[in-house]
């Protein structure tokens, strides 16, 4: 059966709707524009294709699509490197994805990772798996998002379905933003994963802002992002979001709330330490 390559083709078409002939460096051909974006003439010609070959892998009849063409394409619509890669997954023949249909045994942490954690208790960490699920996190977490988080919960679940995360987060909106985007990077990765077809359909019926961010088509891996928090005691809290992974299994990442020294933030997060269990415990419907 040859593969699906409707995502391809929606993927292509956003971000040509999205790039004026100005901005991709070519005057724009004659004649009445319906919409701000390239036509697809426009952008065969940039990408040195035939108007017909463009066609048909937007419309997604092309079954093979060569890494050549794949680069091409990326470099007339100007797509950063997380879109790139986005593309070339969503171009990549069936058996060089990951495969997420069938039963999968359950992830564990990767022992560097817990030891990297460890060595990180003075700000809050956490580790993320498939589809943004946790498998740890260290005390300092909980004490500043205010809900527990224990392993094996949905962190994309308290994002988008647990309402003190729109409280706490102060730029929700940004943050939410760049997960959505995560999450249809790793559904690019992962077309066959069901359960990961399944998070996202239930998060876009409960969530209007998750379905516009998926709609949009924007992709982001997992690098870093600003995050301010409200904290009820101890006042507005500032960091810097990092994540890693490591070669040998990328689909663990270490999310590390990195701060500023000698910041007020950085001041205050030994005296959250302290409160932790007492802080989540008392704080209403903490739970997942």
């Amino acid at each position: 059966m040859p593969p699906d390559r409707t995502a391809f083709g929606d993927f292509l078409r956003s971000r040509r709707d999205r790039l004026t002939p100005a901005q991709a460096g070519m005057a724009p051909f004659p004649g009445p524009r319906r919409v701000p974006g390239l036509r697809k003439e426009e952008l065969a010609v940039l990408a040195g294709l035939s108007p017909d070959h463009y066609s048909r892998l937007e419309q997604g009849r092309q079954a093979t699509v060569t890494d050549s063409v794949v680069d091409a394409l990326a470099r007339a619509l100007r797509l950063d490197d997380v879109e790139h890669a986005h593309l070339r997954d969503l171009a990549a023949p069936t058996s060089r994805r990951r495969r997420g249909g069938g039963a999968e045994a359950p992830q564990q942490p990767d022992p560097g990772l817990l030891r990297l954690m460890t060595a990180l208790d003075h700000v809050p960490v956490l580790l993320l798996g498939r589809r943004a699920q946790v498998l740890a996190r260290n005390a300092l977490l909980p004490a500043v998002l205010g809900r527990p988080l224990e392993p094996g919960s949905s962190f994309a679940r308290y994002l988008f379905l647990d309402p003190s995360a729109r409280e706490r987060i102060v730029n929700w909106a940004h943050f939410a933003a760049a997960a959505v985007g995560a999450l249809r990077f790793e559904a690019g990765r992962r077309p066959d994963d069901r359960r990961l077809a399944a998070l996202v359909a239930e998060l876009r019926a409960a969530d209007p802002d998750v379905a516009r961010w998926w709609d949009d088509h924007g992709v982001r891996d997992h690098t870093s992002v600003a995050k301010r928090i409200a904290h009820p005691t101890a006042g507005p809290l500032a960091f810097g979001i990092e994540a890693v992974s490591t070669p040998h299994d990328p689909e663990q990442r270490l999310v590390v709330y990195t701060v500023e020294p000698d910041s007020p933030t950085a001041h205050v997060l030994p005296l959250l330490a302290g409160w932790g269990v007492e802080a989540v415990a008392l704080t209403p419907g903490a739970g997942n």
